[in-house]
Order: structure tokens, then C-alpha cells, then sequence
């Protein structure tokens, strides 16, 4: 990003832009996260939009998202770099057929960038146009900790070491968003590395705002009856807490049904698009969702 915000003000107004609604807080970290040059290590619960901001600080600065997703067994060679062994293995025998290059030559050609098979990390290091990409290491804490500890180098020094090329460094850092659910604790050294916030579920009232953002023909009755819904939900027992995401679809699930205000029927009826486990859905019909619904009416300020 060439021209860096000047303020949170600046990067509240930018990811705005792009559809992202940022509480103060969270626009405070993306800015120091910026100004300091620093990654941005963003913890929280699933669905709570860790991975959506950096798609609009992305669209925002008009740069390339390149994303990491983790997984367990994550290695250096998946996230920087492979080479390319059927096409090596051409090239060997059609240096064998014709006979007319050495073995040492070939050995150099072979490991040369016309076999190298670039991946996340070399790419957002490498940018083909020399702009600072956005990289997304997203779910850190699906990986293991000897992956945890090859970012460390390249995290503070913004460079990798692949052996048959040597070191390679970014001449201008990207931009480096890393995400975790938080399903075991992340190394403390590469949190160090990092600008951390803890990404929490949004208030009743911005929830609202996102809702009436992405899912515009919903009236307002009905997204402050979904989004105090959700809310409730989220205070009970659940095995997964239903996300920001899911409160978008249920909204728009409502509304390609032509519904316009809730109901203990609707709500069983659409379910699905809210929890996304039997155990709960299975919990949802415990309730009392007259109750529920009444006390989430009230929350919505849209009581008779």
C-alpha cells in the first residue's frame, strides 16, 4: 500500500469502502498494523469477520489478496515453493535423447526459476507487478509448531531461504493479515512478530449495520429481529456459535421465503441457515422459542 492511512478515522472510512464495517478498536490495530509495517495477528472465534478484513484491506488498497490457508502437515514447501518434477523429468530425457548438454548443466537448468512453482509465501514476497501484496495466513492455529517457527524468519525479516537459489527478500514488505480460531495457543514468539487483537462478535447495533449493508431489501424490523436472534443464540450453550456470515444468510434466506417478521414456525424452518450442527439444532427445539423470540423483539426495540 503506497499511500497509508493517516488516521484510524482514515481506515475506518476505507475498509468502509469496501463493505466492511470496523469498530474503532479493530481500525486502530489495522492502522498501527500498517504504519508500523508489523503483522496484523487477528484472534477470535470463527465467523467473526478475521478473515474478511483482510479481503477489504485488499480491495481497499486496490492490492493482490494472496491467501495461505492452514491445515495440520502444512510444510515450507506447500506454503513457499515446489519444483516442478514432471516437467524436470521432460527435460532430462530430452536432454538424454539429444545428448548435447552437460550433466552439470543440466543439474543448474533443472533447479532454475523455469522449473520453480511458486506459492503463497514466494509470491507475496516476489509480486510479478513489484506492488505489495495482502497475505492472509489464515487459521495459524491449524498448523504445527516447527511450521510456526519457519515463519518466523519470514515474518521479521520479510525474506525465505530456498536452498538451490538462496535467500530470498521482499524490496517492499506485504502486507500480512495471520488469523487463528484459537483452537490451541499459538507460539509466543510469533505473536511478538505481530500487532495482536482479539477480534470479538459485534454489538447489537453494528451487527444491524452489516446486516442492513449485505442484505439491503430486508426491512428494518426484521434485521434487528434476526441479528437480537442471533444474539440470544449466542448466549446459550452451543457447540458453535453462529457467525456474523450466518446471521447475512439467514436474513437473506427470509427474504427469498417473503417473510417479514419472525416466528417460532420460521425459525424452525430455517434453521439450517443459523446452526450448522445437529447437537444444536437439536438443543434449538428444547427451548422456549416464544420466549426467545419475545425477549429478542424487546432487545430489537420492535415490541408492540
Amino acid at each position: 500500500m503506497n499511500d497509508k492511512p493517516l488516521s484510524i478515522d482514515s481506515v475506518q472510512a476505507m475498509l468502509a469502502g469496501a463493505d466492511y464495517i470496523c469498530p474503532r478498536p479493530l481500525a486502530a490495530a489495522v492502522f498501527l498494523s500498517l504504519k508500523l509495517g508489523r503483522p496484523l495477528f487477528l484472534e477470535g472465534e470463527a465467523g467473526v469477520g478475521k478473515t474478511a478484513i483482510a479481503s477489504a484491506i485488499a480491495m481497499a488498497s486496490g492490492s493482490e489478496l494472496i491467501r495461505l490457508q492452514c491445515y495440520e502437515g502444512l510444510d515450507s514447501a506447500s506454503a513457499v515453493c515446489e519444483w516442478n518434477f514432471s516437467a524436470q523429468m521432460i527435460a532430462i530425457r530430452t536432454a538424454e535423447a539429444s545428448g548435447g548438454i552437460a550433466r552439470g548443466e543440466l543439474q543448474k537448468e533443472l533447479f532454475s526459476e523455469e522449473f520453480l512453482v511458486a506459492r503463497p509465501l514466494l509470491k507475496a514476497l516476489r509480486p510479478p507487478d513489484g506492488r505489495p501484496p495482502v497475505l492472509l495466513i489464515d487459521e495459524i492455529d491449524r498448523t504445527d509448531e516447527p511450521f510456526e517457527a519457519f515463519l518466523l524468519e519470514a515474518l521479521s525479516e520479510f525474506q525465505i531461504t530456498i536452498p538451490e537459489l538462496g535467500t530470498i527478500k521482499a524490496e517492499q514488505p506485504p502486507i500480512v493479515i495471520l488469523t487463528s480460531n484459537r483452537t490451541r495457543e499459538v507460539h509466543d514468539a510469533l505473536k511478538r512478530r505481530c500487532f495482536y487483537h482479539w477480534v470479538d462478535f459485534p454489538d447489537f447495533e453494528q451487527e444491524t449495520r452489516i446486516v442492513e449493508l449485505h442484505a439491503p431489501l430486508a426491512s428494518q424490523r426484521l434485521s434487528r429481529e434476526v441479528v437480537a436472534f442471533v444474539q440470544r443464540l449466542r448466549a446459550e450453550d452451543l457447540f458453535k456459535r453462529p457467525g456474523i456470515a450466518e446471521t447475512i444468510d439467514w436474513a437473506k434466506c427470509l427474504l427469498a421465503l417473503d417473510i417479514t417478521v419472525l416466528s417460532p414456525a420460521v425459525i424452525a424452518d430455517t434453521v439450517g441457515a443459523v446452526l450448522k450442527y445437529k447437537d444444536d439444532i437439536q438443543r434449538l427445539q428444547e427451548f422456549d422459542l416464544d420466549r426467545m423470540l419475545e425477549q429478542a423483539t424487546a432487545d430489537a426495540g420492535m415490541a408492540d
